[in-house]
C-alpha cells in the first residue's frame, strides 16, 4: 500500500499524457474555440510566405475553395466537392431564413428547450425576451446554438420544422450536395454540404444587405429582458486582415475547424471557405494564406473586349471570303453575341497565353433569317475553355428564286450567248 501511495502521483501523470493525446473535450464537444491567437503575427508571417502557387499539402485543412464572386469562379480548390461537415458555418443558412422570412423586430420568449441547448451559446435562459434582430446576432457573432434553437422554433415551428425549411433553399440555390439537419451545426451524419456549395450559399447571402451588416460586425450590444450584453464576434480575421468584410467561424469534434470568409480589395471579392482544420492556428493561416495567394496572383479581364477586337480584326482578314450557296447576296452583317457577365479572373501569368479560335459554318445555304448563330468565338488558355460566344448574322440573306434567274439571264444575255457560242 505504501508503494501505492509512493507511486500514485507518476500514475496521474501518466493517466494525464495519455488522454490529452486523444483531443478530448470533457466539458463540451461542441464549443466554439476561442483560443488566442496573435493574428497579426500570422498575417504577416504567413502573406510574407505567399507565392506564386499553392501546394495542396502546403493546406492544412481537409478542404477548402477561394471563390472569385464577380466572374464566379473557383481560383483555387482542394477537395472543393467532397461532403463535409460543416459545424456552425450552418448558421449562414440559418440567419438567411430568419432574415427572408421573419420580422426582425419582433419579440420572443425563450424556451426551455432552446436555453438548455449546449455548446458555444449566446448565456439564454428559459422565458427570457429578445427580439429575433438581437438572436441574429447572438447567432452569428457569438455563434449561439441556443440561439439558433430559438430562432428555429420561431419560424419552424420546432427543430425538424426548420431544417426543412434550410433544405428547401438548399434546393432553390441548387445545393445538391448539402443536406441539413439543425439550425446550429452540431455533427449528425445527416448534416453536410461542399465548400463550394458553402461558398455558393455565402455569396448568395451577401447580396442581403442586413445579412452583410450582422457579419461584419466585430461587437454588437444585445437586450435580454432589457438589459445589455456585450458581444464580440468569433472570426478572428475580421478587423485585422485587410479587406476582410465577415462571414462565419464554426468549430465541432466532427468537422474540426471551420471558417467562411469574405474579402474586397479594390475591384476583386473573394469568399474563402476553410473547412477541416486540425486546429485555430491552422484555420486562420489557411484562410491567410490562400486570401493572399488570391490578391497577389489574380486580375480580371473583360471577355467581351477582347472578344469583340478579335472578331474584327478576323472580320477584316476573312469576311470577303465568305460564301453562301444560292443566295441572292452575300452581304454578311455578322456580331457577336455578347455576354452578360464578362468579367473573369484569370492567374496574372496566364493572361498573354490566352489565345482566341473562331469557327464559322462554311457549309452555309440560304436562306438565312437574321439573328443566326453560324459559329462561335472561345477564348482558351492551354486546353482550358475560358468562354464560348455564338457568332451570328444579323442580316436576312434571301434564296436565289425564278425571278432572280430570269433577271440574270436577260441582263447578261450577250455574256452567256457569247460563252455557249465559244
Amino acid at each position: 500500500m505504501k508503494n501505492f501511495f509512493i507511486k500514485f502521483p507518476y500514475i496521474l501523470i501518466i493517466i494525464f499524457l495519455i488522454i490529452s493525446t486523444f483531443n478530448f473535450s470533457f466539458a463540451d464537444d461542441y464549443t466554439e474555440d476561442n483560443i488566442s491567437i496573435d493574428v497579426n503575427a500570422e498575417i504577416t508571417e504567413t502573406a510574407t510566405q505567399t507565392s506564386d502557387t499553392l501546394d495542396a499539402s502546403s493546406i492544412n485543412s481537409r478542404s477548402c475553395i477561394i471563390y472569385d464572386r464577380n466572374s464566379h469562379m473557383v481560383l483555387y480548390g482542394k477537395n472543393e466537392t467532397k461532403q463535409v461537415k460543416m459545424a456552425s458555418t450552418t448558421k449562414i443558412m440559418t440567419s438567411l431564413i430568419i432574415i427572408e422570412n421573419c420580422s426582425l423586430s419582433e419579440t420572443i420568449e425563450i424556451s426551455q428547450k432552446a436555453a438548455g441547448t449546449g455548446g458555444s451559446r449566446l448565456g439564454l435562459k428559459t422565458g427570457d425576451k429578445i427580439t429575433i434582430k438581437d438572436l441574429l446576432y447572438g447567432l452569428m457573432l457569438c455563434s449561439g446554438n441556443d440561439a439558433a434553437v430559438a430562432l428555429a422554433e420561431y419560424a419552424g415551428g420546432d427543430i425538424q420544422g426548420f431544417a426543412e425549411l434550410m433544405n428547401q433553399k438548399a434546393n432553390e440555390l441548387c445545393l445538391t450536395s448539402t443536406h441539413y439537419e439543425s439550425p446550429h451545426g452540431l455533427d449528425s451524419d445527416g448534416h453536410y454540404t461542399t465548400a463550394y456549395e458553402l461558398a455558393i450559399l455565402t455569396d448568395y447571402a451577401l447580396k442581403n444587405e442586413t445579412f452583410a451588416k450582422i457579419v461584419g460586425t466585430k461587437n454588437y450590444t444585445v437586450t435580454i429582458n432589457g438589459y445589455p450584453k456585450n458581444l464580440s464576434n468569433t472570426n478572428e480575421l475580421l478587423g485585422y486582415l485587410n479587406g476582410v468584410y465577415g462571414v462565419k467561424t464554426g468549430f465541432t469534434n466532427g468537422a474540426n475547424r471551420c471558417l467562411v470568409t469574405a474579402c474586397k480589395r479594390n475591384d476583386m471579392d473573394i469568399i474563402c471557405v476553410v473547412l477541416g482544420a486540425d486546429t485555430k492556428k491552422f484555420r486562420t493561416q489557411d484562410s491567410i494564406k490562400l486570401i493572399e495567394y488570391a490578391f497577389k496572383n489574380f486580375t480580371y479581364i473583360n471577355a467581351n473586349d477582347i472578344a469583340v477586337n478579335s472578331f474584327e480584326n478576323w472580320k477584316n482578314e476573312n469576311l470577303k471570303y465568305l460564301d453562301i450557296n444560292k443566295s441572292s447576296s452575300n452581304s454578311f452583317e455578322l456580331e457577336i453575341k455578347t455576354c452578360k457577365n464578362p468579367i473573369l479572373s484569370i492567374n496574372k501569368n496566364e493572361i498573354d497565353n490566352i489565345k482566341t479560335s473562331i469557327s464559322i459554318n462554311t457549309n452555309l445555304e440560304a436562306p438565312i433569317s437574321s439573328n443566326t448563330v453560324i459559329g462561335n468565338l472561345t477564348l482558351n488558355i492551354d486546353d482550358s475553355n475560358l468562354i464560348t460566344l455564338d457568332i451570328i448574322n444579323t442580316n436576312n440573306i434571301k434564296r436565289k428564286n425564278i425571278p432572280y434567274y430570269l433577271n440574270y439571264f436577260f441582263s447578261n444575255y450577250s455574256n452567256i450567248l457569247e460563252q455557249i457560242l465559244n
